[in-house]
């Protein structure tokens, strides 16, 4: 079997850098909204607004976060699982001044937003011109 190893490359001594998961912080009350509200004046807030049956949002948050190049010191993220907190949802778009999408991908910094995106608009990369 070693030669149909080299030649279909199975063989292969390449170690593959495996990638952390993304230190997501889940949302699950209404009360967490104003601490990251307080907490953007010092550090980015991101929020990533995700349908659990959908399967683009599935998509689009797999690839944010294969691209997901920041450090924890630089952004807070947060996932919320639209699914079970409408009511959260619906605070976000209230509190923070952006119409419900799903997915969806919310930049908080002094407090308020300054960046949201829906569907194959989100990408991890703005973040780099809010940290």
């Amino acid at each position: 079997m070693g030669i149909f190893n080299k030649i279909f490359g199975s063989d292969s001594k390449e170690i593959k850098e495996e990638k952390q998961p993304l230190p997501w912080q889940q949302i699950t009350s209404i009360g967490q909204l104003a601490t990251i509200a307080k907490r953007s004046k010092t550090k980015t807030q991101a929020i990533f607004k995700h349908s659990t049956r959908c399967g683009i949002s599935r998509m689009v948050i797999r690839n944010f976060e294969s691209s997901f190049d920041l450090t924890e010191d630089q952004v807070d993220l947060y996932y919320l699982d639209l699914l079970s907190n409408r009511d959260i949802s619906s605070e976000i778009s209230a509190k923070f001044q952006v119409f419900h999408e799903s997915p969806q991908f919310i930049v908080i910094k002094n407090g308020v937003t300054v960046h949201h995106a829906s569907h194959s608009a989100i990408t991890p990369q703005v973040l780099h011109q809010f940290v």
